[in-house]
């Protein structure tokens, strides 16, 4: 879609597109006719536009105006900038973020626009402040550029997104070599919209998908587990998770996880994570929460039972060979994506509690149940349990039986007489002692 400079906008009243506006949260249109009563435009972009078209409720809503960052600043005391290369405003409304960003240029033609290439092939350019005409070309994917106008609830659109929208249609504006090369992150949000939305990509783009799958190596790990959590957190992991193993794409983000798939003959880690992810999109599907330590959890699980019981083999105790492999795997992982330590500690603790799990009386076992991750670790053994490790069938049942009871009932069971007696958590045991100072020992001279 190129040669965008002799697009004419159309604009569509709202009795043509017939967005409901009562879809719009009360913050977005604080934010639009803010800014519109400041004497500046306000315009609803991308994703919400596009799922507002369809009927769906926006999780997010990003605004696009004329007014510079330091203008929608002073219109909004309750905001914040953020960002080096291109400054946005996030104005917030108690637990709601709404998203401001200026107009920019498009790369074609802004005067300004230096173009660079890393050492992978990926384009680098400057950002500058445009206008809509400018703005609407530097967009991925023509769905995401419809513009919802809060002066008057008219969509603008320069590219047939509305058409491609009700079509369910995935094209890219602009080269698509080259938009990918630009950011390759690209290539994801296509397989997370073709998963999600339902949408089938076009066929000028979706062959490179293969082809130029090889720049996400070179992405930010930390970027790369956000993608992660988009593509697994909405709502349709398990048919996205296909389609990254389809394009052969979901190796960037666990490639040991990948291996394994390749290597083993009985499908039991496949098996494994395609339970783990249907039961994520039934639980998302229920407003259920979700952690993405469970996720982290499940991709990493064979390769930290491996170095886990290789070190067993090797006369390694056991619960010191769990903690080293787990320290292992998450550290060799960060290489590929930066995962969050709040999220790799409770990954670890999943892991830990699934070797845990076989004692079943005595403190040890008292601990486990007041465990805070005992019930996501006892997902995780069923979730084993059902995709074929069908030895864990007397383990399953008595920690699922056990639940059932009352507390004097699960002590008795437990041969425990206090619920006080519960070991403290695995981290704290396996701490360091920290020596004790001499009181009686003086500093000399």
């Amino acid at each position: 879609m190129d040669g965008h400079s002799s697009k004419q906008a159309v604009r569509i009243p709202s009795e043509t597109h017939k967005i409901d506006p009562a879809l719009i949260s009360n913050s977005a249109w604080k934010v639009l006719k803010g800014l519109i009563k400041a004497g500046y435009s306000g315009y609803l972009v991308g994703g919400a536009v596009r799922d507002l078209l369809l009927g769906r409720h926006p999780k997010d809503f990003d605004i696009a105006t004329d007014a510079t960052p330091e203008q929608v600043r002073k219109v909004f005391r309750n905001s914040r900038s953020i960002g080096r290369r291109f400054k946005i405003v996030h104005v917030r409304y108690g637990r709601e973020i709404i998203e401001v960003a200026t107009f920019r240029a498009s790369h074609d033609n802004a005067e300004h626009s230096k173009d660079a290439q890393s050492d992978g092939g990926r384009l680098v350019r400057d950002n500058v402040y445009g206008t809509l005409d400018s703005d609407v070309w530097r967009r991925d994917f023509t769905a995401n550029a419809l513009y919802y106008d809060g002066s008057d609830q008219s969509v603008v659109d320069y590219v047939g997104g509305l058409e491609d929208v009700r079509n369910k249609q995935l094209r890219i504006i602009g080269n698509p070599e080259t938009r990918f090369q630009e950011d390759p992150v690209r290539m994801l949000r296509a397989i997370r919209f073709a998963g999600k939305l339902d949408f089938k990509m076009d066929d000028e783009f979706e062959p490179l998908l293969h082809s130029q799958s090889a720049l996400l190596k070179d992405g930010s790990p930390a970027r790369l587990f956000d993608e992660m959590l988009k593509l697994f957190h909405g709502g349709s992991a398990l048919k996205t998770f296909d389609l990254l193993r389809h394009y052969d794409v979901f190796r960037y983000f666990f490639p040991g996880a990948e291996q394994q798939f390749k290597r083993e003959q009985d499908g039991a880690f496949l098996a494994l994570v395609q339970a783990a992810l249907k039961s994520t999109d039934t639980r998302i599907g229920q407003d259920k929460p979700v952690t993405p330590a469970f996720l982290v959890a499940i991709m990493l699980w064979n390769d930290v039972r491996y170095f886990a019981n290789q070190g067993i083999s090797k006369k390694v105790p056991p619960m010191q060979s769990w903690l080293n492999a787990s320290q292992r795997v998450v550290s060799n992982q960060s290489r590929h994506l930066t995962i969050p330590r709040r999220f790799s500690l409770a990954a670890k603790e999943i892991w830990i509690l699934q070797n845990k799990f076989s004692s079943r009386r005595g403190k040890r076992a008292l601990s486990v149940l007041t465990h805070a991750r005992f019930r996501a670790a006892y997902d995780f053994l069923c979730l084993r349990y059902e995709s074929g490790e069908r030895d864990l069938a007397e383990t399953v049942t008595f920690w699922t039986d056990i639940q059932e009871l009352p507390e004097s009932e699960q002590l008795k069971l437990l041969h425990v007489k206090d619920r006080r007696a519960a070991d403290r958590p695995e981290e704290k045991q396996h701490r360091p002692r920290r020596r004790r100072r001499n009181k009686s020992r003086r500093r000399s001279g």
